[in-house]
């Protein structure tokens, strides 16, 4: 028993964390510095790469402001209406960010691309057709994949306000005009910034996108930039400029995002009531929103079910090798990630500043810092027999920014909720981590741990730089099979991964809520 007040520490030693933390940061920095050292010489931008830096800024900067912007009366259509159905609908919503970045850009073309649905809609009224690759076609992608997530996290805003505000409106008289100024413009003016700043930087990393649907040297991003300077030039010195120059460009969005944000008060705690809303505004202006959302996000995804579906009986074996190999880097990846989630967000109950860690993973290079491992393994042993670990943990890394922000809320939850009760029957730290912390962020773990075991399912990024071609993911299969124009093949692959990606997923979610 405590005979006296005590702060309530972290569920572990603070060591763990912190190493957690100091462990991805030397990754990322190191792998930065090992790439650098490495240069014959100080790398020099010529005019072909600042032209992919301002490709880079403009689509992150549009791609992120269209997907806040379509997301706000999204989230709001969402948060006024109750109708059967309405959860599961929000689970859908996220179905894009799980989707492999491949699968998702069979499916834009099969929607959007020059023989498309669209395409073919737009030719029978005599109009040309949509030109999904380059510029408007990076856009769109991103937008498909960030839309559902800048909703989840403006959706957030939404109910963090407290059911007794609402009540106090209606108490008043509030119309929804005033409603929105007093109550929803204020929380945007919170939320929206950050979402903005994580779509950014996101979208700065892009590879896979840019990739597929460049379209050339005018639409290559910072990322594809720094593949072209490993993959043709052998430029260690560009790429490590490159890399540097994306790290700051996403940090200086960060910084703006913290400065949009700060003196914007909250509303308090409430009761953990229900939200009702008296306000309803216009049925129809949030039917549109959310119909045009689901119409959007859900129509490429059955697109390439539709057409794979007839071609997955007759997949060559190296398509099923290929499955297999994407199994085993998710399975390492998963582990990974839940090896370095837990005990930095166990941490993050006493240092908030950890969570930091977060946003320099997503500004990272992948191919940077698979490039560094590569170069400190080089003496040593063969990249190509490392390609399989060194995937994994890249992905594991890359993954962990999203595994934090669904593990940290939950642990301070509980923290707040269980700590002085525990400090007061005298548990120790271990203690506390099993009775009570692991038992209720067992849910919260298990998804955090599928989001990074799909993530990784659907990865095409350092794999495609240094595997083999017996050492191929089913993400850079695919891109093979669309490379030499068997695009039924393509199409078969492509459900096979979508089917192992969200199967990976559901099976550690549904580890996670069962018995928790």
């Amino acid at each position: 028993m405590a005979y006296r007040a005590q702060q309530i520490a972290p569920p572990i030693p603070s060591g763990f964390g912190l190493g957690a933390a100091t462990l991805v940061a030397a990754l990322i920095l190191g792998t930065l510095g090992v790439v650098a050292s490495r240069a014959p010489e100080a790398g020099q931008l010529g005019p072909s790469d600042w032209a992919a830096v301002r490709f880079t800024v403009s689509q992150a900067v549009l791609s992120a402001f269209l997907s806040v912007l379509f997301a706000i009366p999204v989230a709001r259509a969402l948060s006024r209406r109750r109708f059967r159905g309405r959860g599961l609908l929000i689970t859908l919503l996220g179905a894009p960010f799980l989707l492999p970045v491949i699968v998702a850009v069979m499916g834009l073309l099969a929607v959007f691309g020059r023989s498309g649905w669209v395409s073919q809609a737009l030719e029978l009224f005599g109009l040309p057709p949509i030109p999904i690759y380059g510029f408007h076609g990076v856009v769109i992608a991103h937008v498909f994949f960030n839309l559902p997530l800048a909703t989840r996290v403006i959706l957030q805003g939404w109910a963090g306000i407290p059911a007794e505000r609402f009540r106090l409106a209606a108490q008043l008289g509030f119309s929804a005009r005033n409603v929105a100024r007093h109550l929803e413009w204020p929380m945007l003016k919170r939320a929206v910034p950050g979402a903005f700043a994580i779509v950014f930087a996101i979208c700065l990393s892009s590879f896979a996108v840019a990739l597929t649907m460049g379209g050339g040297p005018r639409a290559t991003t910072v990322e594809l930039a720094i593949y072209q300077a490993f993959r043709f030039d052998f430029d260690l010195g560009k790429a490590a400029l490159l890399a540097s120059m994306q790290l700051a460009l996403a940090g200086s969005a960060a910084l703006l995002a913290l400065w949009m944000s700060q003196g914007q008060g909250g509303f308090g705690k409430g009761l953990d009531r229900s939200v009702e809303r008296w306000d309803e505004g216009s049925r129809i202006v949030d039917f549109i929103a959310i119909f045009l959302a689901v119409l959007f996000l859900l129509v490429p995804m059955l697109a390439v079910g539709s057409r794979g579906l007839a071609a997955l009986p007759d997949l060559p074996m190296t398509v099923w090798a290929s499955a297999w190999m994407s199994i085993k880097v998710a399975l390492l990846s998963a582990g990974l990630a839940f090896a370095l989630s837990l005990p930095i967000a166990l941490t993050a109950v006493r240092f908030a500043w950890i969570e930091s860690v977060g946003l320099l993973t997503i500004a990272a290079s992948p191919l940077v810092i698979g490039t560094g491992l590569f170069i400190l393994v080089f003496p040593f042993a063969s990249p190509q027999d490392w390609a399989f670990v060194v995937t994994a943990c890249v992905n594991a890394v890359m993954a962990l920014p999203f595994a934090l922000r669904v593990l940290i809320p939950a642990v301070q939850d509980v923290c707040e909720g269980y700590g002085r009760l525990s400090l007061s029957l005298g548990l120790s730290r271990w203690a506390m981590l099993r009775l009570v912390i692991l038992p209720r962020i067992r849910a919260p773990l298990g998804f955090a741990t599928g989001l990074a075991a799909a993530l990784s399912m659907g990865d095409l990024g350092v794999v495609a730089l240094f595997a083999g071609t017996g050492e191929a993911t089913l993400p850079l299969q695919i891109y093979r099979l669309m490379g030499a124009y068997r695009m039924d093949a393509a199409a078969g692959a492509a459900l096979l991964l979508a089917l192992l990606s969200f199967g990976a997923f559901w099976m550690c979610d549904a580890w996670g809520r069962r018995n928790a």
